[in-house]
Order: C-alpha cells, then structure tokens, then sequence
C-alpha cells in the first residue's frame, strides 16, 4: 500500500512528465488520488488508427461490442480516460460561455486531451466502422453459422483479458460479480430483434444513448441494442440517404448517452478496479449467448446441425487470432514499461 512507481514516458511514445503513483487495491493511483493518463505521442497515430479500427468494425457487427475489442487491443483504460477530459473540456467550454467568463479554462481543458490518442483512434473508428456495415454486416446475414462461429472463438477468449488485468487475485466476490455480469448480459442478448416502422426522433434520441454506453461496456454490442430497439436498420437507412435530421438528433443522443455514463465508469476503473473487471468479464461470458452459430430469425438458441467440423475449426481459429493479440499487447506493453 505504501510503495511508490514512477510512471515514466520518456522516448517510450509519451511526454517527459512524471507522476508518482501509489499502489491500492485498485491498482495505480496518482498521489493526489486523480487520475492523470500519459500522454500520446503523435508517432504512435497510424497503430492508434489501427487500434480503432478493430474497435469500430466491432460496433457495426450486431453480436460484438466494441468495449471488448478495446479491451484486447489494450486501449480501454486510455480511452476511458480521455472520454473523460473531453466531456469535462466541453462542460468548461459550455458553462465559461454560459456565464460570460471567456473561453481561457476551456481552451486549457482542451489543451488538456489527450488528442494524439483519441484523433487517430476515432478516425479509425469512424471508416472502419462505415466499413464493417458494408461487409461484415451482411456476411453474418448470408454465412451466419460460420461467422457467428468464428467469433465465438474470438469472444470466449478475449473473456481472458479483463481477468488478467484484475490487480489482485480472484476472489469470493469476484466470481459473484462475474455470474452477475453474466446473467444481465444473457438476458440483454436474449431480447428479440424488433423493427420500427417509421421512428419517431425522440426514440432515436433516446436509442442512441442507450446504444452508445455499449461502445464503452464490453459485452453488450451497441449495434445489437439498436437492433433490438427496432432502429439498427433506419441508421443504415439514415447514412446512406445523408439525412440530417435524423443524423443529428442520433449524435446528440449519443453524447448525452456517453457524458451520463463515462465518468462513473472512469471512477470505476481507478478506485473500484477488482470489481469492475469481474463485472466486464461476466458481460462478455454472458454475450457469448448471442455469438451461439445456431440460432432462429427470433433469436431462440437452437440445437447444432448440419457439419460441425467447419464451425468448431472457425472457433477455434477466432480464439487463437486473440490470443495472438494478447501475447502481442502483453510484449508492446513490456517494451514500452522498459
């Protein structure tokens, strides 16, 4: 509890600042008890947009949630974070204007951001996810048994990631937390799949609020939401015929969805770490319910048919391209500590 680590950047992708940490239960913590990220090196802009990427073809599959991908790919905490100081850098701009202060505070939470990570990695987001509709969007409708399969494989692997990151051991606690996580996310991918006439905005408004928290949760797909709401199909809709209207009320629904929730989940992260990995592990087991290859057009489980051998190889494919990744994460995150 009393020991102290320096967090040093230099010459590794990050500034010449140093802050001194404390270790606790719930892991790293600056000595002022505020979480301060590292920050970016610009250099490191094109395996960031990468990153992203992943992240966003993530949220354009209906079955798989960006927040685990960003879990694997090792970027969770550092975007957790600098969700943060942009939502308080709005919040500065927003009340200096309101109040007639000016606009200097808000410029210094600008400044603040932690830009060089979170540009490339919302560009690599954005195309990446503009493509995942285009391609893999209908491959799961074309070829759903083995796509599905596939990442099943990837899923139930990554469910390793947020086990490894737990600062302590597992404990009594932990295993009730992650059959709770579980369960909530096998009844969230148990609901039907609905579709809506003509959506009112208010229910786009209020969809993509709800939709977007998934983007920061693993285990739970935005895009899976918003099918089961009944608006998955009408944002397709709404991108390819540029309509505005309906564009701007889902991005403001999303911002107020986003600010309501990321800075509970950032306090989560850094003073209850143990617990919140727990919970985000039995998320992602309990979504692994909606990766099942067999299932009918009500999203009812169904028993295995047909060949199996072609299914299990594909899962089994998925869960080694994760753990790749992990043991590639695992050395980029050795060589930048030394």
């Amino acid at each position: 509890m009393g020991r102290t680590t320096e967090a040093l950047g230099a010459g590794q992708g990050y500034s010449d600042d140093v802050t001194i940490y404390r270790s606790t239960d719930q892991g790293p913590v600056p000595v002022d008890g505020e979480p301060r990220p590292r920050r970016t090196s610009w250099r490191s802009a094109p395996q960031l947009a990468v990153r992203g990427g992943l992240i966003g073809a993530a949220e354009g599959v209906p079955a798989i949630s960006g927040g685990t991908i960003a879990l694997v790919v090792g970027l969770y905490d550092q975007l957790i974070d600098a969700a943060g100081q942009l939502l308080h850098a709005l919040r500065t701009l927003v009340s200096g204007i309101a109040r007639r202060r000016g606009l200097a505070e808000g410029r210094r939470a600008l400044a603040a951001i932690d830009w060089p990570l979170l540009v490339p990695v919302l560009v690599g987001m954005a195309v990446f996810l503009l493509l995942a509709i285009k391609t893999i969007a209908p491959l799961l409708e074309e070829h759903p048994v083995p796509t599905h399969a596939a990442f099943f494989g990837m899923i139930a692997a990554s469910v390793a990631v947020p086990l490894r990151m737990m600062p302590q051991r597992f404990r009594l606690l932990d295993g009730v937390l992650l059959v709770a996580g579980a369960i909530a996310a096998f009844l969230l991918t148990g609901l039907p799949q609905n579709e809506v006439s003509d959506p009112p905005l208010w229910l786009v408004f209020f969809g993509a609020a709800i939709a977007i928290n998934a983007l920061v949760l693993p285990g739970v797909s935005g895009s899976f939401l918003l099918l089961a709401m009944g608006l998955y199909v009408h944002v397709e809709h709404a991108l390819d015929e540029r309509n505005l209207a309906f564009i701007g009320v889902f991005a403001l629904g999303a911002m107020v969805g986003l600010g309501s929730f990321v800075k509970l989940l950032q306090w989560l992260l850094h003073h209850r770490r143990q617990a919140m990995m727990a919970v985000l592990a039995g998320l992602m087991l309990g979504s692994l319910r909606s990766l099942w290859p067999w299932q009918s057009e009500q999203n009812e489980l169904q028993a295995p048919t047909g060949s199996l051998v072609g299914p299990i190889l594909l899962a089994l494919l998925g869960a080694v391209v994760i753990v790749v990744a992990i043991v590639w994460e695992a050395k980029q995150h050795k060589n930048t500590a030394d």
